[in-house]
């Protein structure tokens, strides 16, 4: 990173973007496609997917990258659903906690890893893969800072590409059940008949019981363990 981006990106920043770049290549080198999110700026969207689709750099990688042009959380979850894919990646860029949160809690459930980069209030850690808070001053959307960010993101990815040793990802392993071996998992309902529901997790679509949760309907979010939804998950 040079000199002049160190004065823009404190550390930490820094530090995710370098963590986030990695995972990222990771993602597209085995065949994985960034979905590009800006709530409210879909410009942002547009021109971050416009960055990895048509590098400015001779020589660099294309990668599949796709602007969603929704606003609210309700459009973009609808426009995801039947294109994003387990191994996946979403980028959003901006937006409110209360926007944002919603499309982060389905992209758990189908297995799509989430970077959020944005500015102004901080939103609790841990509600996306990568958190990279550019800055908790909001103004800089508009003052080039929050660009700067995803264009290193960028940069850094394109920097990962060139050295293929580190793209295979590393097993990190299931943290599972120590009595039945089985994981509590996410899950989106695609349809319900009777006690038994059709979901979809990260591992794919399966038929789970819904004895324990009662009715349930399509595109309610449960969690199941052992082949059984065990309890709802609000929004």
């Amino acid at each position: 990173m040079s000199d002049r981006h160190r004065g823009e990106i404190d550390d930490d920043v820094a530090a995710g973007l370098a963590t986030a770049a990695l995972s990222l290549a990771r993602g597209l080198a085995a065949g994985g496609t960034l979905w590009c999110w800006a709530p409210g700026s879909s410009h942002h969207a547009q021109h971050v997917a416009v960055e990895f689709v048509h590098p400015v750099v001779v020589g660099s990688r294309a990668v599949p990258a796709v602007a969603i042009p929704a606003v609210g959380a309700d459009d973009a979850v609808d426009a995801l659903r039947p294109l994003a894919r387990a191994g996946d990646t979403l980028l959003v860029v901006g937006g409110d906690d209360e926007c944002v949160g919603p499309v982060l809690q389905r992209a758990l459930a189908w297995g799509v890893r989430a970077l959020w980069m944005g500015c102004g209030p901080r939103p609790v850690a841990g509600r996306a893969d990568h958190l990279l808070w550019v800055s908790d001053d909001a103004s800089a959307a508009h003052d080039g800072r929050l660009t700067l960010g995803y264009h290193l993101l960028w940069e850094l990815t394109q920097v990962c590409f060139e050295h293929p040793g580190l793209l295979d990802a590393p097993d990190q392993g299931t943290a599972t059940c120590v009595t039945c071996a089985d994981e509590g998992r996410l899950a989106e309902v695609v349809s319900s008949a009777g006690s038994d529901a059709v979901v979809r997790t990260a591992a794919g679509t399966e038929t789970v019981s819904t004895r324990l949760v009662g009715p349930i309907g399509a595109g309610d979010l449960v969690l199941v363990h052992a082949g059984t939804a065990i309890t709802v998950v609000p929004a």
